[in-house]
C-alpha cells in the first residue's frame, strides 16, 4: 500500500469513534442546561453534540431542544433528567432503535424516522412505565 492511502486510512480510522458516539445535537438551550458525560459535566448551548447514553439535566430556569440523527424533535422542560439510554440509525434504511428513561421533569417529542419506519423502535420509560411510541408526537410528564 503506498503512502497516500495508508494515510487516508489512518486518518478516517482515528476519526470514526468521534462520529460514531454522536446521536444528536442541541439546537436550543436556555437557563440551567448541563450534560452528564462519562463521569463528567457538559455544559451545554446550541451546537452541543449529543451521545449515547448521556444523561441530560435541565435546572429550575432551564429548557433544552435537542435534534437527534433521524430528525426526531426532544424538548425538556425546567427540573428534567433524561437519560439517552442507546441510540443506533441507518441512514439509508431508516431503521435504527432509540431508548431513553425520563426519571423526572417533562419530555416533549416529535418522532423522527426511526419511529415512524418501525413503531416499536422507540421507547421512553418513566419510573412507573415504558411508553411504546405509537404516534407522531407525545408529551411525557413525571412528577417528582
Amino acid at each position: 500500500m503506498t503512502r497516500a492511502p495508508m494515510l487516508a486510512l489512518a486518518f478516517v480510522l482515528a476519526t470514526l469513534p468521534a462520529f460514531a458516539a454522536e446521536i444528536g445535537q442541541v439546537k436550543t438551550a436556555a437557563g440551567t442546561v448541563a450534560i452528564d458525560r462519562g463521569g463528567a459535566t457538559v455544559a451545554v448551548k446550541p451546537g452541543t453534540r449529543v451521545e449515547a447514553t448521556d444523561v441530560v439535566r435541565t435546572g429550575p430556569d432551564g429548557t433544552v431542544g435537542i435534534t437527534m440523527s433521524d430528525n426526531a424533535l426532544l424538548s425538556l422542560g425546567p427540573n428534567s433528567v433524561l437519560v439517552l439510554d442507546s441510540f443506533a440509525f441507518d441512514a439509508t434504511t431508516y431503521q435504527g432503535k432509540f431508548d431513553a428513561t425520563l426519571s423526572k421533569g417533562s419530555l416533549a417529542v416529535v418522532s423522527g424516522k426511526i419511529a415512524k419506519q418501525s413503531p416499536d423502535a422507540m421507547k421512553v420509560r418513566t419510573p412507573a412505565s415504558v411508553l411504546g411510541v405509537r404516534g407522531t408526537e407525545f408529551v411525557v410528564k413525571v412528577d417528582d
